[in-house]
């Protein structure tokens, strides 16, 4: 008996290049194609290098790609040097993938305030502005954003930062509130799969006798771990995978 458990192609380094694909195929197994999974994403543009290294905590993400749309939980993001990282990101990773394959135009949008509507949030940011109608808007806005991502926000809603409160008009408060509820950002890719977290695709579930892990199509060919068809979110889902696909091919193998 044989157990092909070579991993996927995610981070070499580690000892897995990908090789059992190529076995399994030499043997007749159909290899449903490769993805990277869990994967940060590339967007486009300059704005996302002025925020490199900025945590947003407690916001959601949608994401769009025509008449489709993907919203996470409620969760933290990370501003990288090349876009977009953080478990939200990872865990809408794999839809997100498929719909750039299927070259479709997908964009991130951020709400930074899911617990506030736009009514709620602008009735919010009004107060704020009549309690400190003579201070900059730039100063005013620490109470509502992170620091770094106060100029940012003053940039695309074109207000200058050295404006103050009482000559803010309604129509840019109004971009900023909407700024709150759906900052957006194109994505143009994701990091390639050898720096995925893992390998989405591999040996069709099909042709694996589950109560086994034997092949349907090679007798005393066992498959286990990531080399299989299989992928799940974060959280230790994908570890709990190969560990017990490992221990069952392992035991049907033993007693074959």
């Amino acid at each position: 008996a044989v157990v092909l458990a070579t991993g996927g192609m995610s981070y070499a380094f580690t000892g897995s290049s990908g090789d059992g694909y190529e076995i399994a195929r030499q043997l007749g197994h159909k290899i449903v194609p490769l993805r990277p999974g869990l994967v940060a994403l590339k967007i486009k543009g300059d704005i996302f290098r002025l925020l490199e290294g900025l945590t947003l905590k407690n916001i959601r993400l949608t994401f769009n790609a025509e008449k489709e749309s993907l919203t996470t939980d409620i969760g933290e993001l990370l501003f990288t040097s090349f876009g977009i990282s953080g478990p939200l990101v990872f865990s809408a990773s794999g839809k997100v993938v498929d719909w750039l394959r299927e070259k479709k135009p997908v964009v991130a949008n951020i709400d930074l305030k899911p617990a506030l509507s736009l009514q709620q949030l602008d009735a919010r940011l009004l107060r704020d502005f009549k309690a400190s109608s003579r201070k900059h808007i730039k100063n005013v806005l620490k109470q509502l954003l992170p620091n770094r991502l106060i100029n940012v926000f003053l940039r695309v809603a074109e207000i200058n930062s050295e404006t103050k409160v009482n000559q803010v008009n309604r129509l840019q408060r109004m971009r900023l509130v909407r700024l709150c509820k759906e900052f957006s950002l194109d994505v143009l890719d994701s990091l390639p799969i050898e720096e995925a977290m893992i390998t989405r695709g591999g040996v069709s579930l099909k042709e694996i006798n589950p109560k086994t892990m034997e092949s349907r199509l090679v007798k005393g060919l066992y498959f286990a771990g990531e080399i299989i068809d299989v992928d799940a979110d974060t959280g230790g889902f994908n570890l709990q995978a190969a560990f017990s696909t490992g221990f069952l091919a392992g035991e049907s193998a033993a007693l074959n």
